[in-house]
């Protein structure tokens, strides 16, 4: 499958995580499946591994619910070799009107980034090239000039004065995580200016008394917690796509005023990610 272009002109910009999603890119697991295990998720199902009919299945509806919303959806081509590729999240991000380019900690991933650095260059949209540190976009969330930075296994601090050399003009506030947990958006997702999903057992208290200093933290109850229940795609007007399995969280959420769209992704879950992880945000309007 050939690359897609975004028909959108529109500069890359990003201000949030809950923001109407305008322009968002994305890639087919054609070529998913387990080999090195770079997670606990992966670790438990790595006999089972991946069913790549299902996964596709669950991914295209997946997509469908996005254009269903007038979002436009950019497709990068799947490669054969980068199995972990579904995982658009991590391979860049933008923050403010600024395209990054992560530098990926992984060698199983290394190499996806260049597929996006491809579609930049072809669209001719300026971007950043992070060369430092190791950083990963499932580590980065943003909010009103504030970027949230989890130190992990995947982005470490000399990332944080990367992109406080960068973005000078923004708070970077880093978010160290608890061991075995990937990235930051596994255990702590805003939805909301004053609304925030996250797993207790993920962060330590420090930080999560920080966070709550600024948003109302709802918690995730455990037995949702190895499904990403945080791990949510907000896609503006107060709608959340999330598993139906999260039936706590869903139902929290409605009762705050969201409208829920749930949809299966469970041969996706198997390698660790879900829908922010497969989501990369090129533009989101407020």
């Amino acid at each position: 499958m050939d690359v897609s272009i975004p028909k959108s002109t529109r500069k890359p910009a990003c201000r949030s995580e809950f923001d109407a999603l305008q322009t968002v890119i994305l890639c087919r697991p054609e070529h998913m499946a387990i080999k090195d295990i770079i997670n606990g998720t992966q670790k438990h199902f790595k006999q089972e591994n991946i069913n790549i009919p299902v996964a596709l299945k669950q991914h295209s509806e997946f997509i469908d619910i996005l254009r269903s919303h007038q979002i436009e959806v950019v497709l990068l081509p799947a490669d054969p070799a980068l199995p972990e590729q579904v995982f658009t999240r991590d391979i860049g991000f933008v923050l403010g009107e600024t395209a990054f380019i992560s530098n990926m900690a992984a060698s199983v991933r290394q190499g996806e980034e260049k597929v996006f650095q491809n579609l930049l260059d072809n669209k001719k949209i300026p971007y950043t090239r992070l060369k430092k540190a190791n950083i990963e976009g499932g580590d980065i969330l943003i909010a009103d000039g504030t970027i949230y930075a989890g130190l992990s296994e995947r982005t470490d601090k000399a990332a944080v004065r990367e992109l406080r050399e960068a973005l000078p003009e923004m708070t970077v506030v880093p978010i160290p995580l608890k061991e075995d947990f990937l990235h930051l958006d596994c255990v702590f997702n805003m939805i909301s200016e004053t609304e925030a999903l996250y797993c207790k057992n993920g962060l330590r208290q420090k930080e999560i008394d920080l966070l709550a200093e600024r948003f109302e933290m709802i918690e995730v109850p455990e037995e949702e917690q190895f499904t990403l229940g945080p791990n949510i795609l907000s896609i503006g007007n107060q709608t959340i796509i999330s598993l139906p399995q999260h039936r706590h969280t869903n139902r929290e959420l409605r009762k705050r005023g969201y409208t829920v769209i749930e949809t299966e992704f469970s041969e996706i879950i198997k390698s660790g990610g879900s829908f922010r992880c497969c989501t990369l945000p090129l533009v989101r309007t407020s």
